[in-house]
């Protein structure tokens, strides 16, 4: 999956900065860089564009101007000097708000929300007929796409269902979920812990890594672990 992207800014040397972040990434694909609004809205006019970074303060239109101008909205971070922008920022739902200088670590947090939120999208609109479980939470019933599961824990006689958009609590057993699951996504690696696959972004002997939790990994199930993420 690669977000086609731009940026928009009118020091060259933060769209240098910025754009070399995004050429480095295997996930994003520089689309263009722009030095004012008028530009970049011109390109999104033509070009298909999932990500922006960017400017508050630009001469002539700033960059919330430039949102005002847009029938659809890609996914916006915006950038700029001033943290006093960041309420009005979000206003614009904005996916997130990064300080000038832009430091990697930060940049790289911001792309892993587009990311996931880019995915979300895409499952919400194609895969609305796609594997889904009901789950009865908090006495409601509640339509919950497999796709959006990260993990399942066990939590006394209750399970916790772990997604991007919630944590569901539901009275069941782990091994009577689990049969709800889908096999080839998901996999029981600890007797309070059942992942999917899709979500895992680094894994070692003792434990998996999904959305930056550290969830442990039985030591008999370590080969087969290894072996299944290593394929995909």
């Amino acid at each position: 999956m690669k977000l086609n992207t731009i940026v928009v800014d009118d020091s060259s040397i933060q769209r240098i900065t910025i754009a070399k972040l995004i050429s480095e990434h295997t996930n994003l694909r520089l689309g263009g860089d722009f030095s004012n609004a008028l530009e970049a809205k011109s390109y999104i006019t033509n070009n298909h564009v999932d990500l922006i970074f960017l400017d508050i303060e630009m001469p002539h239109i700033t960059g919330f101007d430039l949102l005002d101008g847009l029938k659809i909205k890609p996914l916006i971070v915006f950038i700029t000097s001033k943290a006093d922008y960041a309420v009005k920022a979000f206003e614009y739902s904005a996916l997130d708000f990064l300080q000038k200088p832009i430091k990697k670590e930060r940049f790289l947090i911001s792309v892993k929300k587009a990311l996931e939120m880019h995915q979300l999208k895409h499952d919400q609109i194609h895969d609305d007929h796609g594997p889904h479980l009901i789950i009865k939470s908090n006495l409601k019933k509640i339509k919950v796409y497999t796709s959006h599961i990260k993990w399942v824990e066990a939590f006394g006689d209750y399970i916790k269902v772990v997604t991007y958009e919630d944590t569901h609590l539901v009275l069941s057993t782990m091994k009577a979920f689990e049969t709800e699951l889908p096999k080839d996504n998901f996999l029981r690696i600890h007797k309070s812990y059942i992942i999917n696959l899709d979500k895992v972004e680094r894994f070692n002997s003792k434990q998996v890594e999904i959305d930056g939790e550290k969830i442990p990994l039985s030591r008999n199930k370590k080969e087969e672990i290894i072996t299944i993420l290593e394929s995909y």
